[in-house]
């Protein structure tokens, strides 16, 4: 996001996601989830609260303002679509995939993200894709060739998806 460091916009992301499960987020709790020491959290926290992203005043709980929830909502959004793309379709393991994502959100702009989530679901949604052709894929992936035995079951399905589609 515009102005803010990697590990600002990580600060918000923990904050969303403490904020979600709890109401309200603790110096305590963001210092655990990130990994880092409180007094490093307060120093985020102050450049966090003068750019008028989150309420904080030391030993109170934290909270997003409106546009510190906007913010957190959009970085946390690209972190789960690459998160979901990296381990659903180039069948990353859980944690390559989140160790991936959270470095790629960082670096992704708005328009290649948003560009990302059209694609995904073009994959799920096209007749000519879908499930099958991932699974092809995941196939082509492990074995380096197109499992040309499945072309047509394949191509009877996306027939299918296809006619579905048109009728109803």
């Amino acid at each position: 996001m515009k102005g803010l460091s990697e590990n600002l916009e990580d600060y918000l992301e923990t904050i969303l996601v403490l904020q979600n499960e709890n109401a309200v987020a603790r110096v305590k709790d963001i210092a655990e989830n990130l990994g880092v020491l409180s007094g490093t959290v307060t120093s985020a926290l102050r450049t966090l609260s003068e750019k008028k992203l989150i309420n904080y005043k030391p030993y109170s709980f934290i909270t997003l303002t409106k546009e510190g929830k906007k913010i957190a909502e959009e970085i946390l959004r690209r972190h789960n679509v690459i998160k979901d793309f990296l381990q659903c379709v180039l069948l990353l393991d859980e944690g390559k995939a989140e160790e991936n994502a959270c470095r790629m959100e960082h670096s992704m702009d708005k328009i290649a993200i948003n560009r990302l989530v059209q694609f995904i679901d073009y994959i799920y949604q096209c007749p000519r894709t879908g499930d099958d052709w991932i699974r092809n894929f995941n196939t082509f992936y492990t074995q380096n060739k197109i499992a040309e035995a499945n072309c047509p079951e394949c191509l009877d399905a996306c027939l299918k998806r296809y006619s579905q589609k048109m009728a109803g």
